[in-house]
């Protein structure tokens, strides 16, 4: 119970008793509270009394019952409990949206092959890359020191973006490696080593597609066994290569043939469309953001990349470069194209004929010493059929496992007992078939191979002692119109002579490029001194100039010189993109090897070659252009000048060759223009 002191003080009892605003507590005993609030409002240190002080604390008693609670009334009028509809319209429709992502990808990841996910990461990326060069190509950018840190997030991001997807952006990704030269160096670096190296797929899914593209089983098809029945054929299934659209299995079928057989993966089928539609709408994208007329080429290079995925189309490209090489007697003995059997091919399924040989980059191999025997060749070369293996092979067959599985006979006793033999071969002979090749491909027959690097090309020993030359992989083949094919014979011919009337002629008003003398330099992989060089000396006005600034200000002309190059774009030669991409693969087999031959002499003799062998001229004009190609010869005399002081400054161990001294003058140039040249196409 509460007490008061027997003597309270009033001031005191005032300033306890006084309330100075009514709290949470008094509202709850409506007016009686207030009743009390006002009995005592009026109390002051002269009147309270013993009385008074009684009364007080009964009325105080009298207002507090903890255990009582408030009265209905006391509590005003109920209110309806707020409802949070926008928040659960939120939730809801994120829950939805979380439903439809987790179904749509399900669907894409088992139906589709991650197709759209592929797409999705490809718009995001090339999103990113767009805007980080808008906010960021200038001479002074708000992210990173300067424009060198811009190429190099960007070339690590389209990197990722190609090997994460793989498929066909691997291709895309081996093209841009392949044209790393025009591009800056962060980007060189990056793809310096983007070649095929694809993982396989299990066999499982190889034999899903023979099945659905013969309808019958793999025993069926090529007349194999895997119980070991001696009377069949054999067949690995464990991959030899694998690449970004197929992968190769050996095969020994029951007539004895041995045969590579190439398999496309399953997925592409279903990834090629999204794959092609993602970059045009990129390519589109960028056309339109950076202002470079680069989206009417992507139609024809499309067009070529699926031709690449059907293998029909392959087999029909190898049946007939097989059959113009051995109509032409300065190829025909040294270059082997593989015999391709349709009845054992189909759109995504080609069988062609097995072969051994050393591959172009093995300089050791094809240089080594020869221990295979006198006046015997290399296995395989010539056409001949390959020794059987011993019929324990097929025997072993049930105990192995399809993963790790290799039956093909190992044939290198022509490397000695020390395994440390070669073929024997000089690299000069090499390089001058390789050239010779894909110079009648370009000026004699307009159909070019388009994807010659090391990995596609063979060497073997023939029994007379020289080189054999075997290309394989025909999927990426352009064929040129005959009109373009003269006129490209005329303009290499004219680089050589230094014609620059008809390099304008031919440029500006029959192809439509604006900028000659860049175009010329980049056609000859050197520096073409000859023409107006306006676009050469405008980039070379500018090397005074504060680093940033300049190296920012190049880069601005160099995209004005690109979109003078796609000037008129309805009369740009779209088969000058994949001739270019032969070209400088060409160039860099050359100097992998060491520069062994005059390139661009070779290349020069057989444009001038085939403008007076064209059968479709008069005899007159047949006489004239044999007059001009006399001359042209006794010209090219000085380039060979040049080639052999290049050898000599290599034997003395002052140069590397031709081709090397012809890019060292174009880095020099280029250097001149604020850009870098890395040429490591080959490395790795």
């Amino acid at each position: 119970m509460f007490r008061l002191p027997p003597r309270l003080c009033g001031q005191c009892a005032s300033k306890i008793l006084r309330p100075r605003y009514a709290s949470a507590a008094d509202l709850r005993f409506g007016d009686s509270t207030r009743t009390y609030i006002s009995s005592t409002r009026h109390i002051t240190p002269r009147n309270l009394s013993s009385r008074h002080t009684s009364l007080i604390i009964r009325r105080f008693q009298s207002q507090f019952e903890p255990l009582k609670p408030p009265s209905p009334s006391s509590l005003g009028k109920p209110r309806q409990p707020k409802a949070y509809t926008r928040s659960r319209k939120w939730l809801r429709r994120l829950f939805r949206t979380a439903v439809a992502v987790g179904l749509i990808g399900v669907l894409d990841h088992y139906f589709y092959d991650r197709s759209l996910a592929r797409s999705f990461r490809t718009f995001y990326t090339g999103l990113i890359v767009a805007l980080d060069y808008n906010i960021n190509f200038r001479p002074d950018p708000w992210i990173g020191d300067n424009v060198n840190d811009l190429h190099s997030r960007s070339a690590r991001r389209v990197f990722e973006l190609l090997r994460e997807n793989g498929g066909l952006y691997l291709k895309i990704g081996q093209a841009i490696a392949m044209q790393s030269a025009i591009l800056p160096p962060e980007f060189q670096k990056m793809f310096a080593r983007m070649f095929d190296d694809a993982p396989q797929n299990d066999w499982a899914e190889v034999e899903q597609v023979i099945k659905e593209d013969f309808g019958k089983s793999v025993e069926e098809v090529f007349g194999v066994s895997f119980a070991g029945d001696s009377s069949k054929g054999v067949m690995e299934r464990t991959a030899r290569a694998s690449a970004s659209v197929a992968q190769v299995h050996w095969a020994r079928l029951a007539d004895g043939r041995e045969v590579a057989v190439k398999i496309q993966k399953r997925e592409i089928a279903r990834q090629v469309g999204w794959d092609l539609w993602a970059f045009k709408v990129v390519t589109r994208l960028y056309t339109w953001w950076f202002d470079l007329p680069l989206y009417h080429l992507v139609p024809y290079i499309t067009d070529r990349l699926m031709l690449e995925t059907d293998f029909q189309n392959e087999a029909k490209n190898a049946g007939k470069m097989r059959e113009l090489i051995q109509g032409e007697p300065r190829l025909r003995d040294r270059v082997y194209i593989p015999e391709v059997y349709h009845e054992l091919s189909s759109t995504r399924v080609m069988t062609a004929e097995w072969i051994e040989g050393i591959r172009l980059w093995d300089k050791e191999g094809i240089q080594g010493s020869w221990q295979g025997g006198w006046r015997k060749g290399s296995p395989g070369a010539g056409g001949r059929r390959l020794d059987p293996p011993p019929p324990s092979v097929a025997a072993s067959v049930p105990t192995n496992h399809p993963n790790d599985e290799k039956l093909k006979p190992v044939r290198d006793d022509w490397r000695g007992p020390r395994k440390n033999g070669g073929l024997g071969l000089s690299l000069r002979p090499v390089m001058q078939t390789m050239v010779d090749l894909f110079s009648a491909q370009m000026f004699l027959w307009g159909l070019v191979h388009c994807d010659p690097h090391p990995g596609n090309i063979f060497i073997r020993r023939q029994p007379s002692g020289k080189p054999e030359l075997v290309l394989i992989d025909h999927g990426l083949y352009i064929q040129m119109d005959p009109k373009f094919r003269k006129e490209y014979a005329q303009f290499w011919r004219s680089l050589m002579t230094f014609d620059n009337a008809t390099i304008n002629r031919i440029t500006k008003e029959e192809w439509g490029i604006n900028a000659p003398d860049i175009f010329a330099s980049a056609t000859l992989m050197r520096p073409y001194e000859g023409g107006d060089r306006k676009t050469i000396d405008e980039l070379r006005g500018l090397s005074k100039q504060e680093q940033r600034q300049r190296q920012f200000e190049m880069q601005q002309k160099s995209r004005k010189a690109v979109r003078e190059i796609l000037a008129n774009q309805d009369k740009f030669p779209q088969e000058l993109i994949f001739i270019g991409r032969n070209l400088r693969i060409v160039q860099g087999n050359n100097q992998f090897l060491g520069s062994p031959v005059n390139r661009v002499k070779i290349t020069g003799t057989w444009a001038s070659r085939a403008l007076a062998e064209g059968k479709d001229a008069s005899f007159a004009d047949r006489w004239r252009e044999y007059g001009r190609h006399v001359l042209f010869r006794t010209v090219l005399l000085s380039t060979d000048v040049v080639f052999w002081w290049s050898k000599m400054r290599q034997w003395l161990g002052l140069g590397k060759g031709m081709d090397d001294d012809i890019e060292e003058s174009m880095r020099k140039m280029a250097g001149s223009m604020g850009v870098e040249l890395q040429h490591g196409v080959f490395e790795g």
